[in-house]
């Protein structure tokens, strides 16, 4: 009996050391996942404050942008107060002009270009009638009222037309007529007025009824009267700028003097003359004091009268 009690007792005493080992592992447990909690909200609470952080410096920044563009828009409507003239954005200017330019084609003074001349030119001089084209392109953009412009004569298959598509961005996108006509394929003959520095009867003024050729010719060469050659076998007007009227020969140490633009440069005389009126002015601004030339000292700007005064 006692060996049957003391029995009893080991296995109880068992029994209570295993309900122990249960209860000590669930405590271990809970001990154990009680610094992972505490991480995982430590975690948390950082994520949320650098979250937090993140927003108030989004906001500082948006608020610096905010106010750099209130700076800006106020300096350019300072600027445009102080000029008289409002201040638009590139966008807003680039509209503008592609209006005036498609209003000049169908109400414009009408200019061409005759590139029938070209086949006799070298690569050089073609390049250099391309650069050209652009810069008079570029005159009428900003001009307050442009011409239409007309390009003739101009092949696809030229070495011109490659070169204008090689130098100038855009150069098929120009608000302009190209074509391969001539100009005469275009316009009556009676109509058209070929300007050559070769011809005897100097440009009074610019009629709207009149269509204005400039030949498109760079000739380094310097072949005599090409253009004025070209003009007669269209059998059409002639006229040259009025230099030998509006500027004397200035002395230089090379004794040179030319009377040969440039098609750009004879472009921005017309733009100028067409704005003002004054052949002094035009001239004065745009012939190039290189070859030789300057206005006579006592051809004075005329006298502008307002609109008031008529």
């Amino acid at each position: 009996m006692e060996d049957i009690g003391s029995g009893v007792c080991e296995m109880q005493l068992k029994g209570v050391s295993d309900v122990m080992d249960l209860l000590q592992i669930d405590v271990d447990t809970d001990v154990e996942d009680r610094p992972g909690r505490q991480h995982a909200a430590y975690s948390k609470n950082v994520l949320r404050k650098q979250r937090n952080w993140e927003r108030q410096l989004a906001a500082k920044k948006s608020k610096r942008r905010e106010e750099k563009q209130k700076k800006k828009l106020n300096r350019e409507q300072d600027s445009g107060a102080s000029t008289g003239n409002p201040q638009f954005t590139k966008r807003v200017m680039k509209a503008i002009t592609k209006e005036r330019l498609a209003e000049a084609q169908s109400t414009g003074l009408k200019l061409c270009v005759d590139l029938s001349m070209t086949d006799s030119m070298s690569d050089k001089e073609v390049s250099r009638l391309a650069g050209q084209l652009r810069r008079l392109y570029g005159s009428n953009k900003k001009a307050t009222r442009p011409f239409h412009l007309f390009l003739t004569d101009l092949r696809e298959d030229s070495r011109l037309y490659r070169e204008c598509i090689r130098m100038n961005d855009g150069f098929l996108n120009y608000t302009m007529d190209i074509t391969e006509e001539s100009c005469l394929d275009l316009f009556p003959p009676e109509a058209v007025v070929y300007l050559t520095p070769d011809a005897e009867e100097a440009l009074e003024t610019v009629d709207a009824d009149k269509v204005y050729i400039l030949g498109g010719l760079v000739d380094e060469s310097i072949q005599k009267k090409l253009s004025f050659t070209r003009a007669r076998e269209l059998s059409v007007l002639t006229a040259r700028l009025p230099i030998d009227e509006y500027m004397v020969k200035k002395n230089n140490t090379k004794n040179f003097h030319s009377k040969i633009l440039a098609i750009n440069q004879v472009f921005d005389i017309l733009l100028t003359f067409c704005n003002t009126g004054s052949w002094t002015e035009a001239l004065q601004e745009w012939f190039p004091q290189g070859k030789g030339f300057i206005v006579e000292p006592d051809e004075a700007p005329p006298l502008l009268v307002s609109p008031a005064q008529t």
